[in-house]
């Protein structure tokens, strides 16, 4: 843990989304939440968070084939070691740290490893004798150099609390504003080779689907992040500004050649505070409802999740700057926040606010 976690950067999305089945449960259907008595359309934190972890230039590998990984490395280092020499170092080094193997030298459970820490691992192997492998100088190899998903989202290691990492960032599951309807596509293939008078589909199925406008919200404990990487001020900062950004530009890929469903947010808003990180959620409590002659629902959940977080402020201290990007107005309603031009320039004022918090910290010490 941080010695100081108090900056929080909550980030909240308007995102409408037409048809689409991003998310589906076992039975390949759209998965889906109750939220104040209404169905919701809901895409999960794991999935959004895959996706963005997939745009991230440099990523660990969290697979049971850590032994795997150590071997190739050690090779690519060393073109002198034989496949069996390596793989015998790499089974020690991480028995050193009490990791649990299988019988075929994988680990009993998915294990999260940046390339650094495997590069890093594989040249402590080759410098010393394996039965001189410190279980000490192993830990503190693995705890050290986390890639950035790994710094953000964290790592558990059950049979190994000590190789744990704090996950920086919390991720809320998405759901749609207002209440939806179940929607159904029926649809078969023919075979085309099938002769004339033969009848039928050769395959038929049915999927689910929707077109929903979604709250979405997640926020990084940015203290936490430097921490994680090394206690480096400017890399948790540059990853706090590349995890907002890819938060808006990615969308989890289920179904998206069928659907060709990727859009944009139509409104972002991130918050900086120092006390807590707070979920506007409740502000979709009652599902957006369209009277009359009206459409839409993205301006009128843009309208509810700035009106919330102004209520909110009846409770938590004053964000230290608020940040809105709104594709549908110029215009802001909420209480202190500064408009901005484009993501980027959202982005730089992000960048800069944090670069001046961490300043300021630094003076009080």
């Amino acid at each position: 843990m941080t010695e100081n976690p108090n900056m929080y950067a909550d980030m909240y999305a308007i995102h409408s989304i037409p048809t689409a089945n991003m998310n589906s449960d076992d039975n390949g259907m759209q998965k889906k939440v109750s939220v104040g008595g209404a169905l919701r359309t809901r895409v999960s934190s794991q999935a959004w968070k895959k996706a963005i972890r997939d745009r991230f230039d440099e990523r660990a590998f969290r697979t049971k084939k850590a032994v795997a990984l150590l071997v190739r490395k050690m090779m690519a280092i060393d073109n002198g070691i034989t496949e069996a020499e390596a793989s015998e170092k790499a089974v020690k080094l991480l028995k050193a740290e009490d990791v649990s193997l299988t019988n075929d030298h994988t680990t009993k459970a998915l294990l999260m490893l940046s390339p650094r820490q495997i590069d890093n691992a594989a040249r402590y192997a080759l410098s010393c004798d394996s039965k001189k492998y410190s279980k000490e100088d192993v830990r503190e190899i693995l705890k050290k150099d986390n890639s950035l998903d790994l710094a953000l989202f964290g790592r558990m290691v059950a049979k190994d609390p000590a190789l744990n990492v704090d996950a920086a960032v919390q991720f809320a599951h998405a759901f749609s504003t207002h209440r939806i309807e179940p929607e159904y596509d029926y649809f078969t293939a023919l075979d085309d080779l099938q002769d004339k008078d033969e009848q039928g589909a050769s395959h038929l199925d049915h999927t689910e689907y929707n077109a929903s406008t979604f709250y979405r919200y997640a926020n990084v404990n940015v203290n936490e992040l430097i921490h994680n990487l090394n206690r480096n001020k400017e890399e948790g900062i540059a990853g706090t500004v590349e995890f907002i950004r890819n938060f808006v530009l990615a969308m989890p890929t289920g179904m998206q050649n069928r659907h060709a469903n990727k859009t944009l947010p139509s409104y972002l808003m991130v918050s900086l505070r120092t006390d807590t990180p707070v979920n506007l959620a409740v502000a979709f409590e009652k599902p957006v409802i369209i009277r009359n002659n009206e459409y839409g629902y993205t301006d009128k959940s843009i309208e509810r999740l700035e009106n919330e977080f102004n209520s909110t402020l009846k409770m938590v201290d004053n964000p230290a700057a608020t940040f809105v990007l709104n594709l549908e107005s110029d215009d802001t309603n909420v209480k202190g926040a500064v408009t901005a031009e484009n993501l980027n320039d959202l982005l730089q004022r992000v960048s800069e606010t944090l670069t001046k918090a961490v300043q300021d910290e630094d003076n009080n010490d």
